[in-house]
């Protein structure tokens, strides 16, 4: 995977931070989502590398980036603070204008990188996620039972950190096996790549962290957002998948037209874990929505 890519590791704010580039043309970032890795883009990286440059990250706290620590407050993993890795990331290239395509906890990182650097994103491609803000605020039955994940993680610590440390690869099966199309629809390498990283020291307390801060200070700059009428002005498409729990839980583009001026989108024939599930799909519809 990723052969005709560099790897390097960066200094970033707050840690060293895992990158890969490959390809010509345009900047395209991509931002993976948990509990997995830059690793995740394997099946469509190399055909979005024959167009863009494609510049892929491991967010800090998983992958190969830095485990930074907890703070009472959250503020390490804070989507604000993450969304600063991918602009050190990004200048680290040589850029600082680009295109981002995004997954799941990258995606909410995307969101918050649009909103506080909007010179930088010139148009941003969101997978499987509604607004963190909008998501908890229409919190159901079954999305409670769907994303048991997201209540158990921000309980306080140290139960959630130690319960994973206990077994760190069932608490990544568990998670990514149990939704629609279960542990077949990842490659053998990306599935080992995947539990290697989680069993990496400090990644419980990451993972958690990253959890913890979206239920809090991440609730309050999207809060602040909300009160300024600060929305996203550029271009943003949406897709998530029809068999996954969010856009059964969710008005998806309803609650990004709260967020944002200029909205597209629609679901696709798959789960949660889109990249991997359905990437000929997603490479059709990423091709026709970013400028080259």
């Amino acid at each position: 995977m990723f052969e005709s890519f560099s790897s390097s590791r960066i200094n970033g704010p707050a840690g060293v931070l895992r990158t890969l580039r490959g390809g010509h043309g345009a900047p395209l970032l991509l931002l993976h989502g948990h509990p997995q890795t830059h690793v995740m883009w394997h099946a469509v990286a190399d055909e979005l590398a024959k167009v863009f440059t494609v510049v892929l990250m491991d967010l800090r706290g998983y992958g190969d980036s830095a485990r930074v620590g907890a703070d009472p407050e959250h503020h390490a993993y804070s989507k604000r603070a993450m969304a600063l890795d991918a602009v050190a990331v990004m200048r680290h290239h040589g850029f600082d204008r680009f295109q981002v395509l995004a997954h799941d906890r990258g995606a909410r990182v995307a969101h918050r990188l649009a909103v506080d650097h909007p010179a930088m994103v010139q148009r941003l491609m969101l997978l499987d996620i509604a607004p963190t803000l909008g998501m908890y605020e229409n919190t159901s039955d079954a999305f409670a039972r769907a994303y048991w994940h997201w209540f158990f993680l921000i309980q306080p610590p140290p139960l959630p950190e130690a319960l994973i440390e206990s077994d760190p690869v069932r608490y990544l099966r568990s998670v990514m096996g149990k939704r629609h199309a279960g542990l077949g629809a990842f490659a053998p390498a990306a599935l080992a790549e995947y539990e290697r990283c989680a069993q990496i020291p400090g990644t419980a307390v990451s993972i958690c962290e990253d959890y913890r801060a979206s239920a809090t200070i991440d609730l309050e700059h999207d809060r602040t957002d909300r009160t300024a009428g600060r929305r996203l002005a550029q271009p943003l498409r949406v897709l998530w998948g029809e068999h996954g729990a969010v856009g059964q839980c969710f008005d998806v583009l309803g609650l990004w037209r709260e967020r944002a001026s200029d909205v597209s989108g629609m679901s696709l024939p798959c789960g949660h874990y889109i990249a991997e599930e359905a990437p000929a799909l997603l490479l059709e519809h990423a091709l026709n929505f970013f400028k080259t």
